[in-house]
């Protein structure tokens, strides 16, 4: 897996999300063993829902795994500050003068209603490497727009 950048916060958040993971898969596999003593498998569905959630979790578990492993902690890289890029916050105004100011973080940590927005979004992606006075235009689902970068802060 690739790189990816999380904050601290974000990165613990995870490590906390694997190991309640962890914790609820013997219970899914004790579901399992119950479920199997129902008789004939084939037509057990107790036993086939408990299969496929032990599935889901076990993939969720890899998927944090090797996340957290490949995680590089922004606070600790060396970021410019000076142009757009994950583990800055930016302030943008758009062409109607409304300003908005967000977070940039992977998409693990992309809370919109805590002003943290994926760096993989169309909006960061259209901004991304540009400096604060520069005016962007950006390819949005609902089309061209232009925003001019206020101010980058680390």
């Amino acid at each position: 897996m690739a790189e990816i950048y999380l904050t601290r916060e974000g990165r613990e958040k995870l490590i906390k999300e694997l190991e309640e993971l962890q914790k609820r898969k013997p219970l899914i596999q004790e579901e399992i063993a119950l479920a199997r003593e129902h008789g004939d498998l084939r037509e057990n569905a107790e036993y086939h829902a408990a299969k496929e959630t032990l599935t889901n979790l076990m993939r969720r578990i890899m998927e944090l795994d090797s996340k957290i492993a490949c995680a590089k902690i922004i606070e600790e890289q060396n970021i410019d500050s000076d142009k757009v890029f994950i583990g800055v916050t930016i302030t943008i105004q758009d062409e109607d003068g409304n300003d908005y100011e967000y977070t940039i973080v992977d998409l693990e940590e992309a809370d919109l209603a805590a002003n943290k927005i994926s760096v993989q979004s169309p909006l960061v992606q259209g901004l991304l490497g540009h400096k604060a006075g520069e005016t962007c235009e950006v390819e949005l689902p609902a089309g061209k727009t232009k925003f001019k970068i206020l101010k980058i802060a680390r």
